[in-house]
């Protein structure tokens, strides 16, 4: 059995019908009317946003209607769902009065009541919230603060939508108040990313640009779905495929928007469909560590790798050698879900490929061994040779524009300014630069924000963005957590449900302008490392004040006489201070204008396999084989994403997949096997929660189940994080009963 895709007649006859017609798919022209029609009443700021801004939705950056990978028009549904929050008005405070009437409303409906326009508070036993003045806010979230002490305050960042500078000053206000407890969104998606390349590279971005992917030999996508998480790169793979690239598939589910997919934007494309996946392996949740080890021991034993490369520029082969050599094929074809023969083909692919594109996300990261499975994807990579030069690298594809910035600006609790690890020599160094003591012990992650707040050693959690109610696994512990932190604070554009949380003293919602209305505009950094500037686009909502100014004016607030060392008083300023304390972000003191861009390390990073390590060399690392057990009975379950943006659901129909929210996504043998059909009522039962579903039919790995996110996290197990990365594990193993 080979993995290539075959297209019989039914799929070149469908293929062949103008615009999908009668196919489950995107209808990207119907929806983008009906995003028209929702912003008509402020147009022509909309269309500021989409002709000036830069993209506030996914990672792979673009700049009003262009990019710098492709000619033509660029406009995405991600985008455009988006488009609202940015025009909507304010909603009334009056409706927050009594929040029990709002409890059972879900967050798209909460969102739809409009933005946040004014501070407003609610202490415990109050029904609802009351309007404060900014003075009055700031002054008690300081008192707080200052009562409370480093150890028992925390701050969270979301990944949507902010900006460098407000990633940058609110790390350094959490440092000047004496904390690292700070961490942002890339902690529960990318982390293991971040960890496993920095140690194996130097480096913890992307070693190549999205133009590679032309002309490459393979693309290679492991636990990956651009289709639905990052659309542009749909018209990127287009291009790649017109020029011979050919695209595999390394996942559970074969993804219907990567076997085919309509680029609106091409005439072509938008009639007929475009061809994008040839090969699919479908690996079972969690077997891709066994799938590559399986891989490798074939490239090694039969000489296939790059030799010289590996020679000159790494360290370690002898060592991964061994350990692929030791692993047993039982066990690898068992955790991986694949035969022997399915690694085989795959490594002949490798063999065949004189160039190649790996590229990776959160079906790879978000495990409780997330950071071992990036490290064989790197691992695969280098004794390829396919790093640091063209039409070759290892690219963590980002699903949120703030995600590659917030780590690399320090709003992480385990790393400072420039991704550096926090220690007592680099905190030194930087205390130095900053004139005041930062702390020399990595904070507090996410998660352990969380378990702090249930054990009762947080006093203030400082939420910009972000809902860790409905992100974090074992959501009822997760709400009585958050009730049990005396001060909650959330910054933020929109109302969500965390906020209507009872509070242990007292709650707080700050209202904050959205990155295009930032004073003095503000940055972000793509998936590629491109920095981009996004201008000011003037619109005063309320009271609304920009992301970074708040934070700054509280630190100020809780220490006066010290303020003048926090600088960061304009966007300029701060955009300054990166350059100077993040010197490979030299060159975002000139951004100013609506474009204006730079790639920081260039095209390729490694060029010519000289590393940003010690000793100039990448390292090959053996990983372990995890521990993997499954019941007979029992099926792996992962969390996927249907038409949403992170937590932001927009429709209760996946487009792509025909999914409702409640689906689970089950081979046809496994239910035939239960006696189910398609539209069959089931549960899903872990050691954890219960999650009723109705059965979705799908071309999935045998034993294996999907389920959307967040509805179906009161599956998962709380507490599994990936030792490397801190990402918390989003898969479970569970029964299917009937109701």
């Amino acid at each position: 059995m080979t993995h290539a895709i075959a297209r019989g007649w039914r799929k070149r006859l469908a293929a062949a019908v103008p615009f999908g017609l009668g196919q489950t798919k995107p209808r990207h022209f119907r929806d983008m009317a009906r995003v028209a029609w929702d912003n008509r009443d402020n147009a022509s700021y909309a269309w500021q946003v989409l002709s000036r801004g830069v993209c506030d939705g996914c990672a792979l950056g673009v700049a009003g209607l262009h990019d710098w990978t492709i000619e033509g028009v660029h406009l995405c549904m991600t985008r455009l769902n988006l488009l609202r929050l940015n025009t909507m008005p304010a909603l009334d405070p009056a409706v927050l009065t009594d929040v029990a009437a709002l409890r059972g409303l879900s967050n798209d409906r909460l969102r739809a009541l409009g933005r946040l326009p004014v501070p407003l508070l609610r202490e415990r036993g109050d029904a609802g919230f009351r309007r404060v003045r900014w003075d009055e806010a700031l002054a008690r979230v300081a008192a707080r603060i200052e009562a409370a002490g480093p150890a028992r305050i925390a701050f969270f960042l979301t990944a949507r939508a902010l900006t460098n500078e407000v990633y940058y000053t609110a790390q350094k206000v959490a440092r000047f108040l004496g904390t690292n407890n700070i961490d942002n969104a890339a902690r529960l998606c990318h982390s293991p990313s971040t960890g496993a390349m920095q140690r194996a590279l130097g480096v913890a971005a992307s070693t190549c640009s999205y133009r590679d992917w032309w002309g490459s030999d393979l693309v290679i996508f492991f636990g990956s779905n651009p289709a639905n998480d990052q659309p542009v790169a749909m018209k990127y793979l287009q291009e790649a495929k017109r020029q011979g690239t050919r695209v595999v598939l390394v996942n559970p589910l074969r993804e219907p928007g990567m076997d085919r997919y309509w680029v609106p934007s091409s005439a072509r494309s938008a009639l007929f469909g475009t061809d994008i996946a040839d090969w699919w392996f479908g690996v079972s949740h969690g077997g891709d560590v066994a799938f590559l080890t399986g891989v490798v021991k074939i490239l090694v034993a039969e000489g296939w790798i790059d030799r010289a490369f590996v020679d000159d520029h790494t360290s370690g082969y002898a060592e991964v050698a061994a350990a692929a050599a030791a692993a047993d094929w039982s066990d690898l074809e068992r955790q991986a879900g694949l035969p022997r023969a399915s690694m085989a083909e795959f490594a002949a692919l490798m063999r065949d490929a004189k160039s190649a594109v790996l590229v990776w996300s959160m079906g790879i990261t978000q495990h409780a061994f997330g950071g071992d499975a990036v490290q064989m994807i790197v691992n695969l990579g280098l004794l390829r040779g396919w790093v640091g030069r063209p039409r070759c690298g290892l690219m963590p594809i980002r699903g949120h524009s703030g995600l590659q910035g917030g780590a690399e600006m320090g709003a992480y609790a385990t790393a400072l300014p420039g991704g550096l690890p926090v220690s007592p020599e680099t905190a030194r160094a930087l205390s130095a630069d900053y004139g005041f003591a930062v702390p020399e012990a990595p904070g507090l992650t996410a998660p352990e924000m969380v378990e702090a707040a249930a054990r009762g050693a947080l006093d203030v959690l400082y939420c910009v963005g972000g809902n860790f109610l409905r992100t974090l696994p074992d959501p009822d512990y997760v709400a009585d957590a958050m009730r049990a932190v005396p001060l909650r604070v959330h910054q933020d554009i929109i109302l969500t449900d965390q906020m209507l949380l009872d509070p242990g003293e007292a709650v707080l919602l700050l209202p904050a302008k959205t990155r295009y209305e930032q004073d003095g505009g503000g940055t972000q950094t793509s998936t590629e490392r491109r920095v981009m500037f996004s201008p000011e686009l003037p619109r005063q909502l309320g009271e609304a004040r920009a992301e970074w100014r708040i934070l700054r004016d509280l630190a100020a607030t809780v220490d006066p006489r010290r303020g003048d060392l926090l600088g960061c008083d304009s966007g300029a300023a701060i955009r300054a201070e990166i350059a100077r304390v993040v010197p490979f972000y030299e060159g975002i003191q000139r951004l100013q204008a609506a474009g204006d861009s730079f790639q920081y390390g260039r095209p390729h990073l490694a060029v010519g396999g000289v590393f940003p390590t010690p000793d100039g060399r990448a390292r090959l690392i053996p990983v372990p084989l995890p521990p993997r057990q499954r019941p007979d009975d029992a099926f792996f379950v992962s969390t996927r994403r249907g038409k949403q943006f992170n937590t932001l659901i927009y429709a209760e129909v996946d487009p792509l997949t025909g999914a409702a929210r409640d689906a689970v996504l089950m081979h046809p043998d496994d239910a035939a096997a239960l006696h189910l059909a398609a539209g069959d009522r089931v549960a899903l039962v872990s050691a954890h929660g219960r999650f009723a579903a109705r059965v979705q039919l799908a071309a999935i790995a045998r034993r294996n189940l999907q389920v959307h996110w967040p509805e179906a996290n009161v599956l998962l197990p709380r507490g599994a994080v990936d030792p490397l990365g801190g990402v918390p594990d989003y898969n479970a193993v569970v029964r299917v009963e009937r109701p």
